[in-house]
């Protein structure tokens, strides 16, 4: 049982480190200045895909539901995403953004009815100061409306992803992440449009190539793997796994841009991490387990104690 739940989070920790990439791939394949474009073209085809592969559509409240989700965990979070970027720098929206796990604990607390631990809000504050070290820069300017925009994201994904757990879907897993992904690329799309305008008329190689990617790969197959995750795993315990993005992101600027990696860097990686393995250990309910085997002895003492005949006492 524990090596199967192991895999399961290893699986799904590819979808944010996969996710993680999105930065390098933006900055050296895609066009300048279309986050919109790029976030639709990523969820609205690897969804129709999906759909076109799995011959399943919605049914009955699963058309709203569908609509629910897609909005909360791609289209709205993505347009919210897009609003903190351009008003924020990214160290800042990293780590606004890394509230997300504590948002999720206290969400599935009152809805799913999960406890909310100690080690969990440590660990979920253990991940936000990881992140602040990771990406966060002193020189950084905070904007309100920003700031707004990166909270309003993290509270809406987190949403979506207790939603998710809560609203077990009797269809596959590859139909049901293509509902969503239609559902958040149709909204995003007129958005698109009316902010950035249509689509370049001519497309490199490279850009076609990279959208492939966030298609195919960041779209298709991570989303796919991340509600597999939700399925089978705690959403708390998921989403920490979510921190995985900005350490990503850090590693392959250092790797592959030349990006400086400094040693509060390297410090923040580590609490990251260290907040990842907290959270996904859960040592109370080892306790428990091995109070309860302790106990049994002297349950049957008391079963064999009934069983004596009253002279006997």
């Amino acid at each position: 049982m524990l090596r199967n739940r192991i895999g399961i989070v290893l699986l799904t920790a590819l979808a944010p480190a996969v996710w993680g990439t999105t930065y390098l791939v933006t900055t050296e394949l895609l066009p300048p200045g279309r986050p919109l474009l790029a976030a639709v073209v990523r969820a609205l085809p690897a969804g129709l895909l999906l759909v076109l592969v799995t011959r399943r559509l919605p049914r009955g409240v699963w058309w709203w539901r569908a609509l629910v989700l897609g909005a909360l965990n791609i289209g709205v979070f993505f347009a919210l995403l897009f609003v903190a970027a351009y008003r924020l720098p990214g160290g800042v929206a990293a780590t606004v953004g890394a509230l997300q796990p504590l948002l999720v604990a206290v969400l599935a607390s009152g809805l799913l009815g999960e406890r909310l631990s100690r080690r969990t809000a440590l660990a979920g504050v253990a991940g936000v100061a990881g992140v602040s070290l990771l990406v966060l820069r002193a020189d950084a300017r905070l904007d309100a409306l920003g700031v707004a925009a990166a909270a309003g994201g993290a509270l809406v994904m987190a949403t979506g992803v207790v939603l998710s757990k809560r609203w077990a879907s009797p269809a596959p897993l590859l139909a049901t992440t293509g509902w969503q992904l239609v559902a958040g690329g149709l909204l995003l799309l007129p958005v698109a449009l009316l902010v950035e305008g249509p689509p370049p008329a001519t497309l490199t190689a490279g850009n076609l190539a990279g959208y492939g990617y966030l298609s195919l790969v960041g779209a298709a197959l991570a989303y796919a793997l991340w509600f597999r995750g939700i399925r089978a795993l705690s959403p708390t315990d998921v989403t920490f796994l979510g921190l995985l993005s900005p350490l990503v992101a850090t590693v392959l600027g250092w790797l592959a841009l030349g990006q400086q990696l400094t040693a509060w860097q390297a410090l923040g990686g580590a609490v990251v991490l260290a907040a990842m393995v907290m959270a996904q250990t859960h040592p109370a309910r080892r306790a428990d387990h091995g109070r309860v085997r302790q106990a049994r002895p002297l349950s049957d003492l008391a079963v064999r104690r009934t069983a004596e005949p009253k002279g006997n006492r």
